[in-house]
């Protein structure tokens, strides 16, 4: 079969490789759509990942499909059905499983291969961690479960709640859904972005206010003017990852309020923060990492509950030969007034993917 294979940094082959087999207690899913993913390129602008992927590797991990091979003692799920595994799954025995923290899981057991005509998925992940799909819910529409899940987490932790007032700064695919996410569990939504074509973007996925930090001299006085009496946010969201936007978040909550610092920036970055600020206002300053298996089933019932903008959320479509070039040029940003792509769709079964009519479409570009 044809696979993205990772072979160093920035260095993404397509390759041909076997067709795994089932061992017990796993599946081989026909791989339906795969998404690209901002994890994705930062393993591919460096190389690795030292959790989730190192070199020579089958490459992606948001996938959705069909089930074409069970293992032996796999009872749950059958050839043909529709399925959507996560990309880990916990060991539910260490201390931070029975702590309630199974993202933290001391034997967290990662799978990729998404960018692929087929894919094994692990006993553990058979048993914890794949969702039976309705027929009809589109894969690609399924296969935003994974990083919607670790966005539900976010959220959750932060304690975000209908009635509050909520920043996000970004407004890539996590911001995005961030903004999506939280506008459809009823928070006022103020997104603070960057370029100009996310106005319109953050707007459509349900911010009420946008800023563009260009368009302005401060942008945490701008942010927090816009919050009820201009007390700043209940709970702040920051999905670029630069140590200012860190440091911008944290003027932008309120007293008590919670800053959710959730994009990670490179290793070994450091950050300021005025002391007397988080002290004396009270601040719950946290950080979200990965999701588990309960976000992962409440994010997969918001997609599948007919709210969720899924289709505008794929603006692009390519095949596995496509993938090099994908990537390519998301390292790039483009010029002012074209849009960035916020994921685009890999069929890795073209001919199949040209006979759905849910076949995504560059929409997003349409509403700037």
């Amino acid at each position: 079969m044809n696979a993205a294979v990772l072979r160093g940094k920035e260095d993404l082959r397509i390759e041909r490789v076997p067709v795994p087999e089932a061992g017990p207690g796993e599946l081989i899913i026909r791989v339906g759509a795969a998404l690209t993913c901002g994890t994705d390129l930062k393993v591919y602008r460096r190389g690795y990942h030292a959790k989730m992927l190192t070199l020579d590797r089958l490459f992606g991990h948001e996938l959705a499909g069909t089930v074409h091979e069970i293992g032996s003692g796999v009872t749950y799920f059958s050839v043909g059905d529709r399925v959507v595994p996560l990309n880990s799954a916990p060991c539910d025995t260490c201390f931070f499983c029975r702590n309630g923290q199974q993202n933290l899981c001391e034997d967290l057991l990662f799978n990729n291969g998404a960018y692929a005509e087929f894919i094994r998925v692990p006993r553990r992940i058979v048993g914890k961690n794949t969702l039976h799909i309705p027929d009809a819910m589109p894969f690609e529409h399924a296969a935003l479960t994974e990083p919607l899940a670790c966005v539900m987490r976010g959220l959750e932790e932060s304690n975000a709640h209908a009635g509050q007032t909520a920043i996000v700064l970004g407004a890539g695919p996590i911001g995005l859904l961030f903004i999506h996410a939280a506008s459809l569990q009823g928070l006022h939504v103020i997104a603070v972005v960057k370029r100009k074509d996310q106005i319109a973007t953050a707007k459509h996925f349900g911010a009420k206010q946008v800023i563009r930090i260009s368009d302005v001299s401060d942008p945490v006085a701008a942010a927090r003017s816009l919050t009820p009496e201009g007390r700043g946010a209940d709970v702040v969201f920051e999905a670029v990852a630069t140590p200012e936007s860190w440091q911008w978040s944290v003027k932008m909550a309120r007293k008590g309020g919670v800053v959710n610092l959730f994009g990670g920036p490179p290793a070994g970055t450091s950050v300021a923060f005025d002391t007397n600020l988080i002290h004396y206002s009270d601040l719950t300053l946290k950080a979200s990492f990965h999701h588990t298996p309960g976000t992962a089933r409440r994010a997969f019932d918001m997609l599948a509950s007919g709210q969720f903008l899924c289709q505008d959320f794929l603006t692009g479509v390519a095949t596995i030969e496509d993938i090099p070039n994908v990537f390519r040029s998301m390292l790039a940003r483009p010029a002012e007034g074209i849009s960035p792509q916020i994921k685009t769709v890999i069929f890795p079964h073209p001919t199949e993917a040209a006979t759905v009519p849910h076949t995504a479409e560059i929409r997003v570009q349409e509403l700037a």
